[in-house]
């Protein structure tokens, strides 16, 4: 990722000579970025067919992924050493000794580079060492420094990760709530640990978890849903069906597209993929949803109407009910709104601008830092972790084609223009905040939106003087029609103003850096305690409410070695906030700023005029968390990454 030019210009301003120049470079970064639609794991969706060497990623974010591997494996070693757990898994104690001698190198090796000082009985410390040094940890060195330090950095992250296979314990343990706790040893239980169960939380997880993506206004409920006038009447009290329906209060999440997984297994043992219909109300005069009803599949003269249960004998199998939501929600946000829609989006995209946008074309210098890590990340992704015998195969309910199924179908169905932050709120019904008055990652998308659309805006009129020169640029047409047709991104726009170009790039900028990072950061918070959400159930859905126990409630959740894989994986990507949204720099040591055009980073330029921006979003979001009975941070501008790089 080379420094673009002081002056970036559109091919039709310049002279024969450098539109040859242009030709000859576009040309050469397509022999560099070639499609390929066979990778084994996603076949059908238009990717890189090779990793360039200038996508691999910084030693700085090595050293990130290596601090916080660090932290997994004395997590795993701490497992180990409690005697509980020893039995409840099965300990290795072989693995163990190995485990500390090598962990201690690597600590050795982190120290000189980041002033860490490894913590004296574990902890987050090396995290909150390394963020603070996320932007510039490493400074002061020589290029083959640099190398050799990456190379090392590779090294220490393959012997992590081996470390973490060879002390992963094996057995299977009771199926107690407080054994999952037991796993976060040396970091802090999540409060979701303890709060999951609740059906307020319940509910605020529809609008400020994971997936907030999903939930729908509904002025009807679907014909195979199967609740009764009676039955809202019960538990919403004071309100009726027919005047909530009216008012714009009822909402839905509907996981039909969850169908198409197959159930598989692991060890021998089923899961069961799930496809529930969940049903929320505002109540009137009130101002945050509560649950309403469930209905565990998509048949309702199979699956009956479950209800939150005031009776003892109705708990568990209400409990039952949402653990099965919470499971679907695990498949659509994991599958469908992370992986498929902005991952395999956004690399989509990157490829087609590497093929047809010059290094000299401004549209390409805006949009390049948004795509940094992004091929490494989807590249690793699609070899390990969507692959046979990989943490989804191992967690998630579904056959590992299936799965695979179903983020490919979610990547080739999404519409580009229909998902824009404005577009997307009021197709789903839930723009007004007067019939859903909480909705936090609404109301911080929006935010945020609005200022990179201005930023888009105030960048792209530097070098587009009118809607003429955005119908003149053959290189930015040539990149329009490689989205939609090559990389097969539906509802792309045809662009022939300046609005609509930036509104795209707004999309892709939001879609790259703040949209990934409201579905990845809650992993590490909300998903890394596996019995709050999850990827399959391991027992069959509950026929009717009555009659269920605590027990058939816990059996529905995963085995512990898998909770502690998905603790381990989600960890991991919920944790690296690398280059902050706003902050634009070079991948190539030592790391510079980004944009060198007088005209962008003037002390009153487009620029500048964004950073500022982004500290007003800062501080709305930082004052509404004050009062938010749930802060929300996932979209504060400062733990926003600039592009998809975990």
């Amino acid at each position: 990722m080379s420094l673009p030019p002081v002056n970036p210009s559109l091919p039709q301003n310049d002279t024969p000579a450098q539109k040859q120049a242009r030709i000859d470079q576009i040309n050469q970064a397509r022999g560099t970025y070639e499609w390929t639609s066979n990778i084994p794991t996603l076949k059908g969706i238009p990717l890189a067919s090779t990793l360039p060497d200038s996508n691999k990623p910084t030693l700085d974010w090595l050293v990130l992924l290596v601090g916080i591997g660090v932290q997994l494996v004395r997590n795993q070693i701490a497992i180990n050493n409690s005697a509980s757990e020893a039995q409840a898994l099965g300990a290795l104690p072989t693995a163990l000794g190995e485990a500390v001698v090598k962990l201690a190198a690597i600590e050795s090796w982190l120290a000189p580079i980041t002033a860490y000082t490894p913590p004296v009985h574990g902890g987050s410390v090396i995290l909150q060492a390394l963020e603070k040094l996320a932007g510039g940890i490493v400074k002061d060195l020589q290029l083959a420094d640099i190398n050799a330090k990456v190379a090392e950095a590779e090294i220490h992250i393959a012997t992590l990760l081996d470390l973490i296979s060879k002390t992963a314990p094996a057995g299977n343990g009771p199926v107690m709530l407080d054994e999952y706790r037991k796993l976060f040893a040396t970091f802090a239980v999540p409060g979701i640990a303890y709060e999951f169960v609740s059906d307020e939380i319940f509910a605020h997880l529809r609008v400020a978890g994971p997936n907030p993506m999903l939930i729908k206004s509904v002025s009807a409920l679907p014909a195979n849903f199967g609740l009764t006038a009676d039955q809202y009447a019960a538990v919403v009290t004071g309100d009726t069906l027919s005047v909530a329906l009216a008012a714009g209060r009822v909402f839905l999440c509907d996981y039909a597209v969850l169908e198409v997984l197959e159930p598989g297994t692991w060890n021998d043992i089923p899961k069961y993929p799930v496809h529930p219909i969940a049903l929320f109300a505002v109540p009137p005069q009130g101002d945050r949803l509560v649950p309403v009803a469930i209905q565990c599949g998509q048949d309702s003269s199979q699956y009956p109407i479950f209800t939150p249960a005031p009776v003892a004998g109705n708990r568990w199998g209400w409990e039952m009910a949402k653990s099965i939501v919470q499971v679907a929600d695990g498949n659509w946000h994991e599958l469908v709104a992370h992986l498929a829609h902005t991952h395999l989006l956004i690399e989509s995209i990157a490829v087609a601008a590497h093929r047809n946008l010059a290094d000299v074309h401004p549209v390409w210098a805006l949009l390049l830092p948004h795509f940094e890590g992004t091929l490494f990340i989807n590249d690793a992704a699609a070899t390990s972790l969507i692959a046979p015998n990989g943490p989804i195969d191992h967690i998630f309910a579904g056959t590992i084609t299936s799965t695979q199924a179903l983020a490919i179908q979610a990547r080739l169905g999404f519409d580009f223009s229909e998902r824009m932050p404005p577009q997307d709120f009021a197709k789903r019904g839930v723009a007004s905040a007067t019939s859903l008055p909480h909705y936090p990652y609404r109301d911080d998308a929006l935010r945020v939106w609005a200022a990179i659309r201005s930023w888009a805006a105030d960048y792209l009129n530097v070098y587009y003087g009118s809607d003429a020169d955005v119908v003149a640029d053959t290189e930015l047409a040539s990149w329009v029609a490689s989205v939609q047709v090559d990389a097969k991104v539906t509802g792309f726009p045809t662009i022939a103003t300046r609005d609509q170009l930036a509104d795209a790039c707004a999309m892709i900028m939001f879609t790259a850096s703040a949209q990934h990072a409201a579905v990845n950061f809650p992993q590490r918070d909300v998903m890394s305690f596996a019995p709050a959400i999850s990827g399959a159930m391991w027992a069959q859905p509950p026929e009717q409410q009555g009659g269920q126990t605590k027990t058939d409630w816990l059996e529905q959740f995963l085995p512990l070695p898998l909770a502690l894989e998905q603790l381990n994986v989600l960890m991991l990507l919920g944790s690296i906030h690398y280059r902050p949204l706003g902050d634009y720099h070079s991948n190539t040591y030592p790391y510079g700023p980004w944009f060198q055009d007088p005209a962008i980073i003037g002390a009153d330029g487009p620029l500048a005029r964004f950073q500022a921006g982004l500290k007003q979003v800062e501080a709305s979001i930082v004052a509404e968390n004050a009062n938010r009975l749930y802060p929300y941070p996932y979209l504060q501008p400062s733990l926003i990454p600039t592009s998809i790089n975990i």
